[in-house]
């Protein structure tokens, strides 16, 4: 599943190159460039992100004076690397953890402006109804990126599923399981595409924006979810290094965390997206 991804990957980020070719330079107005004028093009996951954005555009922003556009990616990668080579002017997608490994491993330079919401990672199942009616040598799909394969793993071990060792962090994998007393099996496959795998394995981790968008209710569906209590994994606006200044990008944080946005969040998503402001 790893090789598929990395094709996967290089595909969208053909795509990403093509749409910052002919964006009419935009991409020299949204970002690593001091000339701030322009829209605020923003690269984001449909659910909820995009949802969360489309709310900001065509209520908040043209009474704040801010030009948004939406760009809407289904994947983990494209908007990061949109952002770093200028194409779009933020992001609006991931967590302090995910982001983290990825500048590490790829290089790029960006960095988180204000935490918006958390989206509770959940494990789901159309073969059983509770995590402990799990069968022994029952898989279970998770997602192949090191952040949220490490999280789902944690979320596995808090609900006495599994136990992994001692002081694993974000880059925990199967090997760091100490004790797996049902003897559960792990099929790694891309974020996207955990709520599709569930008629071919026993239950899968699904993170929250891929669950809402598959018509999975996290917080009524889920086997188990993500306590929201001290979670690191909140999901922010980000710009790359040295934008974070942009008079447009200090608007639409500020819209993000608004009132008016707090209670779409809580209003539209039932406890299934968390406001975290």
């Amino acid at each position: 599943m790893r090789n598929t991804a990395k094709l996967t990957t290089a595909v969208l980020a053909a795509g990403a190159l093509a749409f910052g070719l002919t964006a009419c330079g935009s991409g020299k107005d949204s970002a690593g460039s001091s000339d701030f004028s322009g829209p605020l093009i923003v690269a984001a996951s449909p659910t909820p992100h995009a949802e969360i954005l489309n709310f900001v555009q065509k209520n908040l922003a043209k009474k704040a004076g801010l030009d948004l556009e939406v760009k809407e990616f289904s994947d983990y990668i494209t908007p990061n690397t949109a952002t770093e080579d200028g194409s779009v002017g933020a992001n609006y997608f991931q967590n302090q953890p995910y982001l983290d490994d990825f500048n590490k491993k790829r290089g790029t330079h960006i960095v988180p402006v204000v935490t918006v919401h958390l989206e509770p990672l959940g494990l789901y199942s159309h073969k059983v109804k509770k995590a402990d009616a799990l069968k022994s040598g029952a898989t279970i799909a998770v997602p192949n990126d090191a952040v949220n394969e490490a999280r789902a793993l944690k979320l596995l071990a808090a609900n006495k599923l599994i136990t992994l060792k001692d002081g694993v962090g974000n880059e925990a994998t199967p090997a760091d399981i100490t004790a797996n007393p049902k003897k559960l099996k792990f099929k790694e496959v891309e974020a996207a595409q955990t709520p599709r795998s569930l008629d071919d394995v026993d239950a899968a981790v699904v993170n929250g924006n891929y669950a809402i968008s598959a018509g999975l209710k996290p917080a009524k569906d889920a086997l188990v979810l993500e306590s929201p209590k001290d979670n690191p994994y909140g999901n922010f606006l980000a710009v790359k290094k040295g934008n974070e200044k942009d008079p447009r990008v200090e608007k639409l944080a500020k819209l993000l965390t608004s009132p008016e946005v707090k209670k779409f969040i809580e209003d539209k998503y039932q406890g299934s997206v968390i406001p975290s402001f």
